[in-house]
């Protein structure tokens, strides 16, 4: 017995007349009276009075007919169960992120569990060569990184903003009131940056370098809290990213300055693996991306601290 075969009896019960019952079911006229002669046969009873037109189900058809619309009940019941199962993912969602991202993360974390609330997130801060190694070794699902690396290796890319450089230097610092400082000015201020192993602090090293100096920090540190925490003291000055203003601000008798801008923004992202299929909740993650515009909203941080001069 088939499902179809229950549905052109129910049908045919609706219609009470075999033309249009096989309309309904866009299906040849032989063929739904096939289907229900066959139903007949496996069965074993009679299920319709036959005459020169449809002339209704015996009893035992009206059995067959309530049996059918309990059966077709609770396949449209199954079909929506697996339907909210879809919509409503769970599980674990795996993500790596590079320290100077994990700022940002919230913008998407807070979001992908008010749509997926029986999800869960699992986030850490890993270098760029970490991620990639986890990625490869599926102990990952996505990651948020620089996508210009060129140490990314075969992943699928989604792009969130271009990383904005600041000067984040003492009220009374020697820069403080300038709409604009150039590289080679900062490379003059005592400066708590972050460690050379880290791709932030690489890039901004080859901005230095193309600005004809070196940076010589008095502080090196491998975390932005531990950064943020020294320059507070007023002692230092800092490079940040204009990302890093979403989670820790301005801090108390410090300012933002604008920096010239480099030859090239490096860009912060999403990847995941190159290959099929996909970890599901990893796509549910890039779908959300497409809803939410993160580069605006950090530009909107941007705008605020820099206006609040």
């Amino acid at each position: 017995m088939l499902l179809r075969q229950l549905e052109y009896l129910a049908a045919l019960a609706r219609e009470r007349h075999f033309a249009r019952a096989a309309e309904a079911c866009h299906v040849s006229q032989p063929s739904l009276s096939a289907a229900i002669r066959k139903l007949e046969r496996e069965l074993g009873v009679p299920i319709v009075r036959r005459g020169n037109r449809f002339a209704g189900l015996t009893p035992e058809g009206e059995r067959v007919l309530l049996w059918a619309h309990r059966i077709l009940a609770e396949c449209d019941a199954l079909r929506h169960d697996l339907s909210t199962m879809r919509a409503s993912l769970s599980g674990v969602l795996r993500v790596g992120a590079i320290p100077t991202a994990l700022t940002a993360a919230p913008l998407l974390t807070t979001p992908f569990c008010e749509r997926h609330p029986h999800t869960r997130i699992s986030l850490e801060s890993l270098s760029s060569r970490e991620i990639m190694r986890k990625l490869g070794d599926f102990e990952l699902d996505v990651a948020m990184t620089y996508v210009d690396d060129d140490e990314l290796g075969e992943v699928r890319v989604t792009p969130l903003y271009e990383e904005r450089y600041l000067l984040l230097t003492p009220n009374d610092g020697e820069f403080a009131e300038r709409a604009v400082v150039r590289w080679a000015e900062v490379a003059t201020l005592p400066l708590c940056l972050l460690a050379q192993r880290m791709r932030h602090r690489r890039i901004l090293d080859e901005i230095f370098a193309a600005a004809g100096v070196t940076a010589v920090p008095a502080i090196e540190t491998d975390t932005v809290s531990a950064l943020y925490a020294h320059v507070a003291t007023h002692r230092w000055s800092s490079v940040v990213a204009h990302a890093w203003l979403h989670m820790f601000g301005t801090p108390e008798g410090m300012r933002v300055v604008r920096l010239e801008n480099p030859a090239r923004a490096p860009q912060i992202g999403l990847v995941i693996a190159d290959r099929e299929p996909q970890p599901i909740l990893a796509r549910a993650l890039l779908d959300l991306t497409r809803d939410l515009d993160v580069r605006s909203t950090l530009d909107r941080v941007l705008h605020d601290h820099l206006d609040t001069r």
